[in-house]
């Protein structure tokens, strides 16, 4: 089995050759499997996700696993009410705005408490996993279902915290502030692309 860091540069890799730009398409999917390929199937969930790995671990610890812990809790509570049907206004322009918000947070190496760190890491999170939700079509199992993107996005998650450990380095913290401004870039194309 590969190492963490080297998992998470495979998943990395994968997330990059994935076909659609946004996860968020209503295709009919479901189980297992479609739970964990869903969020590595568009870039706007992919940046955000890494984001979240790469702001904990600028924070540090606890932060550090404590992002990448809330974030998936407070999606699997968002995707319930999605897949539930109770409507949540400008979900995509929340995701945008995560991309946006996380990945300049990353960029400059925003310093913050750790309770504040995690709503606003919460908020983003209720607005991913609404859309996971709502696309849950009523034939599939939503525990397998809900099971896989929540695996999934954690390991996006590792990716994040794989590529800010690069951050103990000089160079490291060029790249990693380069990611930031390339998170940010995508989640404004991503608001680009929903006005």
């Amino acid at each position: 089995m590969p190492t963490p860091p080297k998992l998470a540069l495979w998943i990395a890799g994968l997330s990059l050759i994935s076909s659609p730009l946004l996860a968020h398409t209503g295709e009919d999917v479901g189980g297992l499997f479609a739970g964990l390929s869903h969020p590595i199937g568009g870039l706007d969930h992919v940046v955000a996700m890494i984001a979240v790995g790469l702001w904990g671990g600028i924070l540090g610890r606890p932060a550090l696993w404590m992002l990448p812990v809330a974030f998936p809790v407070m999606m699997a509570i968002a995707g319930a009410f999605g897949a539930a049907g109770v409507p949540l206004p400008g979900v995509e322009t929340g995701i945008a705005l995560s991309g946006i918000v996380l990945g300049a947070m990353v960029l400059f190496s925003v310093q913050v408490p750790v309770r504040v760190a995690m709503a606003l890491v919460g908020v983003f999170a209720v607005f991913h996993g609404h859309a996971h939700g709502a696309e849950l079509p009523a034939s599939v199992n939503p525990m397998a279902y809900a099971l896989g993107f929540v695996i999934s996005t954690g390991l996006l998650h590792l990716c994040g915290i794989a590529v800010g450990s690069l951050g103990k380095w000089p160079v490291g913290r060029v790249l990693v502030r380069a990611a930031g401004a390339a998170i940010a870039l995508a989640g404004g194309a991503f608001l680009v692309g929903f006005a």
